[in-house]
């Protein structure tokens, strides 16, 4: 089988993770600078089978887009361009900042750990893999 990788978007850092081969576990994979991306990407594709790519998508509360929503975009018409074959799912990515960094406190992370924003930002991605897997296994995806 293929995997699905979930991307975390910033204008500086994107974290990404993948889930198995058998798409039940999401793992963190790697924090690259968004300059990066899409030759990071390019490699991973061709050398790992991905079936999806989860992107979160930044909201406001009320559901409508929220200032970062439109660099997003930009990724994703490059992204598009460069990948036209490969499907994308926008997932809401509200919160999963916040969730992260509870789960590196409930992890035993200490304050040193927790102020590294690449860690935030690979957590923040497997956030939103697991999420899009159980909406998905709960036939909301």
């Amino acid at each position: 089988m293929s995997r699905i990788l979930a991307i975390d978007y910033g204008t500086k850092r994107v974290g990404i993770a993948v889930t198995d081969p058998l798409q039940i576990v999401a793992n963190a994979l790697v924090t690259v600078h968004a300059k990066d991306l899409l030759d990071f990407l390019a490699d991973y594709f061709g050398r790992e089978p991905v079936q999806t790519v989860v992107v979160g998508y930044p909201l406001q509360n009320d559901g409508t887009d929220s200032s970062n929503a439109q660099h997003v975009k930009g990724f994703l018409k490059h992204f598009r361009k460069r990948f036209p074959e490969m499907p994308v799912v926008l997932a809401d990515e509200r919160f999963t900042s916040k969730l992260a960094f509870q789960a590196m406190i409930d992890g035993g992370l200490g304050k040193m750990a927790r102020r590294d924003k690449a860690t935030v930002d690979r957590i923040s991605a497997t956030i939103i893999l697991q999420s899009y897997m159980e909406r998905r296994a709960n036939g909301f995806a």
